[in-house]
């Protein structure tokens, strides 16, 4: 942390905050993925056991937040949203954007969005990609998803690595249609929690399977972020964050399970 309490942006970097939080400094910019701030205790029907490595107010102007979807509490809470909704821009799905309002901006998948960078180089731009919110066989709504709509993202620009951020992906069928319309892809970020309804099937990949995932993107290793595993409840950050830099051509951000459980009526 700086003097000021608040933490230094870095020149390509990634920091694993807690849960599904990511902060991402790239191209002079700084952004949020999936915030989730709300200190340890009951938040509606879950629990938080730990809050989070860094707090909203800790990480300076954030110039971009990343929501996946707005429908669950340990992926956007009630400080995340606040932080959130206070930035200038949140990308997200459609439907999302339209429960969120301004400054929200829904993306339908393979669109893009570009925002000038704050390093002068041309624009930052985000590309909306599939991500499935549970298993390949679980039930579909109408609309064709699984659970809820979720959106992840791919961020490229000129002399930036391009960083796939998963979010709640549970399909490697996806990770690799991804991978096959954008192959360039240098750099990951996948929830890999496990996380599960007790008794029911998984909403996002486990950590295995976030090694599939990393070897479907790209084949050289990844550098693991590993957070200390909360249950029952929704997980937080067990250790104090480090950035993981752009030297390492290769990051995931890498959570080890998690449950999820709904508190008795």
């Amino acid at each position: 942390m700086t003097a000021a309490g608040l933490l230094p942006r870095q020149e390509c970097a990634v920091m694993v905050l807690g849960g599904p939080t990511a902060v991402i400094d790239i191209g002079g910019l700084r952004i949020v993925t999936d915030p989730a701030f709300d200190a340890a205790g009951p938040h509606g029907y879950l629990t938080k056991t730990a809050g989070p490595a860094v707090g909203a107010d800790e990480l300076g102007p954030v110039d971009l937040v990343l929501v996946s979807h707005d429908l669950h509490l340990d992926n956007l809470d009630e400080h995340g949203r606040a932080s959130a909704l206070a930035a200038p821009l949140v990308l997200t799905g459609p439907r999302s954007a339209s429960r969120l309002g301004s400054p929200a901006v829904g993306l339908s998948l393979w669109t893009s969005h570009a925002l000038p960078r704050a390093d002068g180089n041309g624009d930052l731009t985000v590309l909306a990609v599939p991500a499935v919110h549970g298993p390949e066989d679980g039930e579909r709504a109408a609309d064709g998803n699984v659970n809820c709509e979720v959106t992840g993202f791919v961020l490229s620009g000129q002399d930036l690595p391009t960083v796939y951020v998963s979010d709640d992906n549970a399909s490697i069928r996806t990770v690799a249609e991804i991978s096959h319309r954008v192959p360039d892809i240098g750099a990951a970020v996948l929830n890999a929690g496990a996380a599960r309804w007790l008794s029911a099937k998984r909403t996002n990949r486990t950590r295995d399977q976030a090694g599939t995932a990393q070897n479907t993107c790209r084949p050289p290793p990844a550098s693991p972020q590993s957070m200390t595993s909360i249950s029952p409840g929704v997980q937080s950050a067990g250790r104090r964050p480090r950035w993981c830099p752009r030297r390492q051509a290769f990051f995931v951000a890498a959570t080890r399970r998690r449950e999820l459980r709904a508190e008795p009526a």
